[in-house]
């Protein structure tokens, strides 16, 4: 049982430290994301790595829609690695969907979990009536799926590049495209309706582990209010808006990413 699951979700385990710090990549990616910031932590922690099913080098075969339907199934692979592993005590670090995706896990087992980072998180990524920003109108995500399905790849060489931003580094964008289209698309278009139509609102003050939110200064995907939003409904979070551009600061600017998660650490002890 453990080793399918290891394997199923491509789980790679490094670093020479006994806490471990756990690395959730977000929709469209894999674990290949982490390259630039994990070097960091690889002396003073235990780093746990994974692909989601449908990413990367998971196990596409173990890919069923009642399963992962919802975020729900996805906290489900995040908690049942971490059973797998025996893991106490983690630091997890969770980009964009991941973000909500490891609070639902940490929900449910928060006596595991020791601090949540949040890269880019968004609770709702859909306008609504009362107030909410999340960034979109509903008619602008049901026209994003509608053009996954009629053009996948013209789709991804239009978004991956603006949700990147920073265009004075193209090969950032052109990564996170080439990312995209190595996904299956069907399993892609779903992971986008899952994400982009969750709602998590509910699930925020439910949450009794620590947390910092990280957010980007010009983001496509989660705009500033939403990092408002979070601060105001997570009890003992942490927000630190960056000097970063873009949805990906892991990878356009990992230096800042860096300091800031061993800043955060060594202040929250």
């Amino acid at each position: 049982m453990k080793s399918s699951i290891l394997s199923r979700n491509n789980v790679k385990i490094s670093g020479e430290g006994a806490q471990t710090m756990m690395f959730a990549h977000g929709f469209g990616c894999d674990q290949n994301m982490w390259r630039f910031i994990t070097p960091a932590f690889q002396k003073d922690y235990q780093l746990v790595l994974f692909d989601y099913v449908g990413a990367g080098k998971s196990d596409i075969t173990a890919y069923v829609d009642s399963r992962y339907n919802n975020l729900n199934g996805y906290a489900d692979d995040v908690l049942e690695i971490c059973e797998a592993l025996a893991l106490k005590d983690i630091i997890f670090v969770g980009h964009s969907v991941s973000s909500m995706i490891g609070l639902l896990a940490a929900v449910r087992r928060p006596e595991i979990f020791s601090k949540l980072i949040f890269i880019g998180p968004s609770a709702r990524y859909i306008n609504d009536d009362l107030g909410y920003i999340g960034g979109f109108e509903r008619k602008d995500i049901e026209g994003l799926l509608d053009t996954m399905d009629k053009n996948y790849v013209g789709w991804a060489n239009f978004l991956a590049p603006a949700i990147m931003k920073n265009p004075e580094r193209p090969e950032l964008g052109q990564e996170l495209t080439e990312s995209f289209c190595s996904t299956d698309p069907k399993i892609a278009r779903k992971f986008a309706e899952v994400t982009f139509l969750s709602d998590n609102r509910e699930d925020l003050n439910r949450l009794k582990v620590p947390s910092l939110i990280m957010q980007c200064s010009d983001d496509l995907i989660a705009p500033m209010e939403v990092g408002d939003y979070l601060l105001d409904h997570i009890p003992m979070s942490t927000l630190k808006v960056m000097k970063a551009t873009g949805h990906c600061p892991h990878m356009s600017c990992p230096e800042e990413t860096i300091d800031i998660i061993k800043s955060y650490l060594r202040n929250n002890l």
